[in-house]
């Protein structure tokens, strides 16, 4: 029973992205309530050291010279809006936060180093993963658009079982976050994954967190939670799937006089979604639907139909993806946008065990 407390710890000290409690501010004058507040507002952490053995209840005097992220990830008029925090207070936990961090440059190097600690969830489908290097990527979004029935939910299905597996270069799998925003979730489906890759339906099923949105401002409060869980258990939570990111957005606001005001919260989230994955170490992955696209004729463009959200989602997503139905069960993923994958297209089929290769 020992065995597996200690791979944990292992697990830990090697990983590179450490934590330090926000508790660092009481030692440049920050009393305990306002430190409370600012942890219900979700700002729990302080990035520290980008090397070393994680230290979960204290860090050594000389990581607390790194990021602190919760507070530098927020700005003043944000801290301002948490209740009991005046503004005289929020300018004291930002200069105690400047004291404890430095201006965050790094060489490319040490960037390099710290992108070691990258890790890819594998898709299900040989072809899929080699399209996008390796699988869905940590500390960043990856998001698939299509139309209906172009797989986009099965692929979610499937990443929640395949999540759960060691991969390649050392992953070691790890639980799983499922935001459902259009009641598609079936565990149903995901027994029957799991019998491909032959885990056991219980732990698998209880590796998985769900949560049903009902509206944007609840999709967001979510996130809020998800934070908080990323918190108490550090390292344990590998991937975040949306699914779908805009349809909450799409009931919500209606029509062309709500659309700034719909940009400007849908930001506000993928903003937030960015900074969990970086903080936190996880992939996340979101689903996105289509719209036609009027002026696509007047262009004599081949597709009418493009992805919901504007620039606003297009330049928050790192990787795009577009799905498109082939013959029969075969679906055409093609990347749209990567910062370092090449357009390209690759095959694969929904199977009653998820996603895998297309039979040639």
């Amino acid at each position: 029973m020992l065995e597996e407390p200690l791979q944990d710890l292992q697990t830990h000290e090697e990983d590179e992205t450490l934590f330090q409690d926000i508790d660092a501010l009481q030692s440049h004058g920050i009393n305990v309530a306002d430190i409370k507040k600012l942890k219900g507002a979700g700002i729990c952490t302080i990035k520290v050291c980008t090397a070393g053995a994680i230290h979960l209840y204290a860090a050594p005097d000389h990581c607390k010279t790194h990021h602190m992220k919760g507070i530098q990830m927020t700005t003043r008029r944000k801290l301002c809006n948490i209740k009991g925090l005046s503004e005289a207070k929020v300018d004291k936990i930002k200069e105690a936060s400047a004291k404890l961090i430095d201006p965050g440059f790094l060489t490319a190097l040490e960037f390099s180093d710290k992108r070691k600690n990258v890790f890819k969830v594998s898709t299900g489908s040989n072809e899929l993963d080699k399209l996008l290097g390796g699988g869905i990527e940590s500390m960043s979004i990856t998001e698939v658009f299509g139309e209906f029935r172009t797989g986009k939910t099965q692929l979610s299905h499937t990443l929640c079982v395949s999540a759960q597996l060691p991969g390649n270069q050392g992953y070691t799998g790890g639980k799983v976050v499922f935001i459902d925003t259009e009641n598609t979730f079936r565990p149903d489906r995901l027994r029957e994954i799991a019998d491909r890759f032959n885990l056991d339906h219980t732990a698998m099923l209880d590796n998985i967190l769900y949560a049903r949105a009902y509206t944007s401002e609840h999709q967001m409060e979510l996130l809020d939670s998800v934070a908080a869980k990323f918190y108490e258990e550090p390292g344990v939570f590998k991937l975040m799937i949306v699914d779908s990111i805009m349809a909450l957005f799409r009931v919500d606001f209606s029509g062309r006089g709500e659309l700034a005001d719909r940009q400007q919260k849908l930001a506000q989230m993928l903003s937030r979604l960015q900074k969990i994955s970086e903080e936190y170490n996880v992939a996340v992955f979101i689903t996105n639907q289509m719209t036609a696209d009027p002026g696509a004729t007047m262009s004599f463009q081949a597709d009418p139909k493009k992805p919901i959200g504007g620039h606003i989602l297009a330049h928050a997503s790192t990787t795009r993806i577009s799905l498109r139905k082939g013959r029969g069960e075969v679906r055409i993923a093609k990347i749209f946008d990567s910062p370092d994958m090449p357009e390209n297209e690759a095959t694969f089929a929904i199977t009653p065990g998820g996603i895998a290769d297309a039979k040639e």
